[in-house]
């Protein structure tokens, strides 16, 4: 299990080589039960309204929706907002680790809070790098479990070794299980991993990593998540919708766009996405 205290190296040559080789990693423990019983409850009291959100906005739950989804939508970049939530995304754990496996320093992009009930639609796979455009290099995600992540309540999935493959324009996807209608298809050979994680637990991946979630299929069981993106310093532009981008410190940095039509060939709209 790895969990950081105070003068331990962020990671060791084992976990540097395995995100290197395989495009990810899991750091188990790396936030404790405390700072995500505290995340959870903050976000379940904006989300049944007992706690005023300081910026409401289209994330905010239709109580009378059939769709999971739709009664407990997905908060996005709420750092912009929530100080606990940009807490969380500054949180210099995992800033050591992102100096570590991106041999740069990192740029914080955007964060997410995911509630994933039961019932909830899944996300196809996919690629983060797609929707934030980050050149040169990628983009890397920070996923941090808020509830055991597991298979039955949708858990995330990586397909290894795809953090070479380049970013592709999305085949549709099944929307009967899939919130969005992007699918990436792996290459052959490469097959999709289920992750099993513990509250706390933190998954780091790179951007251009094939990665998705089924529904979810457990009656009772919800699959929170908190999720963060991040940049090295030495790319040069990302999408528009995601400034401003902040340096540990949270102040902003300075950065070009991207002018990038993507691998489909034409400019787009950042879409929802998350898994």
């Amino acid at each position: 299990m790895h969990r950081l205290t105070t003068g331990d190296p962020a990671l060791d040559h084992a976990q540097i080589e395995f995100f290197r080789q395989q495009g990810y990693l899991v750091c188990r423990g790396l936030f404790q039960p405390d700072e995500v019983d505290a995340l959870r409850q903050r976000f379940e009291r904006l989300a049944d309204g007992s706690e005023p959100a300081p910026a409401p906005g289209n994330w905010e739950g239709d109580r009378t929706a059939t769709d999971p989804l739709a009664r407990h939508p997905r908060v996005m970049f709420p750092h912009r907002w929530d100080s606990l939530s940009l807490c969380w995304l500054l949180d210099p754990r995992v800033w050591d680790i992102l100096r570590v496996i991106l041999e740069d320093e990192p740029v914080a992009t955007q964060s997410m809070f995911y509630f994933k009930p039961p019932g909830a639609r899944g996300q196809a796979l996919h690629q983060d790098n797609f929707y934030l455009q980050v050149e040169p290099r990628s983009c890397i995600a920070v996923w941090i479990a808020i509830d055991p992540s597991t298979p039955e309540n949708g858990g995330l999935s990586v397909v290894p070794q795809t953090q070479d493959v380049a970013v592709a324009c999305p085949e549709t996807a099944d929307e009967s299980v899939s919130f969005t209608d992007h699918l990436v298809v792996p290459p052959a050979g490469k097959e999709p991993l289920p992750l099993a994680l513990q509250p706390g637990d933190t998954l780091f991946f790179n951007g251009n990593v094939i990665h998705g979630s089924g529904p979810n299929h457990s009656t009772s069981q919800w699959r929170r998540s908190f999720i963060c993106h991040y940049m090295p310093a030495a790319s040069r532009c990302i999408s528009k919708a995601y400034f401003p981008l902040l340096n540990s410190a949270g102040e902003e940095v300075p950065c070009d766009i991207s002018t990038s039509g993507g691998p489909c060939g034409t400019e787009f709209e950042t879409a929802n996405y998350g898994a």
